[in-house]
């Protein structure tokens, strides 16, 4: 049986990943895996691999950061080579991440089919490198799996066919619930150094990594200066990504009285943090879907979002650094919001997405 082979290379891509796998797997599918190493730091790969109970790589390309063309490129190339040794009945991509992309472009030129989980998302920002690898990659694929109802009118919006969309919910929601019951918010703070006793009194959690937050030095310094402002009214930690690290660090992250600069945490670490939190302030897609479902106020730092329904049905809110500090002042005096989830963010996207592929793999064996 040829494989079903799933590229990831990000952190988001493994948590989407984790469920689909393990379906396919009850479904008695051949599957490989192949690691491009996009993030290559251990804490933001090699951890996630354990917390999610991922298989070990059949391939790990190890490409590392780069510009853009030169990953993409440095990726095609490793790529190729994988597929080819592989012999893939179908590739699974996942989000919007530069190895989605470079995935896409080599199936299309090799004629290997793709399914793209997370389809359909959309921000109609194009300076956003993620928006067009979404659309790239939702144009080249066969199998389009939906997490959103809009996601599914942005895609007939574009004119790709409705025999290719499916709407089968958010896999990495699946991972935050089954995870959910092992959360321990305690015991990761102990691991950071932090008093528990900031369960009772209150915290917020922060990340920030997108480019047009982090890349310019002036920029990061202001909103460096902005989370000063909410770590005066609640104290605020601040798992740094390696991207950004540097011009956070240097627009005084470290510097900032309430606010605790912690390494990259693991998948459980994170999720334990986050699940109590009284705030969170971000710039990621996934860590609004996860507010959503778990009920925390969200402060995302970006004018627009790929995920408006984190918006309609959840905890989320779109900032900028000059509307922050206010925003988290109302945040914390509101009282505790029910989560209203979206359809279909119910635990079983995995084994919906599963399904689509098998019956796909059995029409064009």
């Amino acid at each position: 049986m040829r494989p079903v082979v799933h590229v990831v290379g990000a952190r988001p891509n493994f948590v989407k990943a984790a469920p689909v796998l393990a379906a396919l797997r009850d479904l008695g599918v051949e599957q490989r895996l192949v690691h491009t190493g996009q993030h290559y730091d251990a804490a933001m790969s090699d951890v996630f691999f354990a917390d999610l109970q991922l298989p070990a790589p059949e391939v790990s390309l190890g490409v590392g950061s780069g510009t853009h063309a030169r990953q993409t490129a440095a990726l095609m190339t490793g790529l190729e080579d994988a597929f080819a040794d592989l012999d893939p009945a179908l590739i699974v991509g996942y989000g919007d991440v530069n190895s989605t992309l470079a995935a896409a472009l080599v199936t299309s030129k090799t004629g290997v089919p793709l399914a793209h989980v997370e389809a359909g998302l959309r921000s109609f920002d194009p300076t956003m490198p993620e928006e067009v690898n979404r659309r790239v990659v939702d144009a080249l694929s066969d199998v389009l799996l939906a997490t959103s109802p809009e996601a599914l009118a942005h895609l007939a919006d574009e004119g790709l066919p409705a025999s290719r969309m499916h709407l089968v919910g958010n896999t990495m929601i699946d991972s935050l619930l089954l995870a959910r019951e092992r959360l321990d918010p305690a015991g990761a703070l102990q691991r950071l150094g932090l008093d528990a006793a900031l369960l009772e009194t209150g915290y917020a959690v922060a990340t920030l990594h997108r480019p047009a937050n982090v890349d310019d030095p002036a920029t990061a310094a202001r909103l460096v200066r902005g989370l000063a402002e909410v770590a005066a009214d609640v104290p605020v930690v601040f798992p740094l990504h390696p991207r950004g690290g540097r011009t956070l660090r240097a627009g005084g992250v470290e510097d900032v009285p309430g606010l605790t600069v912690t390494a990259p945490l693991g998948y459980g670490d994170f999720l334990s943090l986050v699940s109590a939190a009284r705030l969170v302030v971000t710039d990621s897609g996934g860590l609004q879907e996860e507010t959503t479902v778990l009920g925390v106020p969200c402060l995302t730092l970006r004018p627009n979002t790929e995920r408006p329904i984190t918006i309609t049905s959840g905890t989320n809110r779109l900032v900028d650094v000059q509307t922050l500090a206010a925003a988290a002042r109302e945040a914390l005096a509101a009282p505790p919001r029910p989560p209203e989830l979206p359809p279909l963010w119910d635990g079983r996207a995995g084994p919906r997405a599963a399904a689509v592929i098998a019956r796909f793999l059995a029409d064009h064996a």
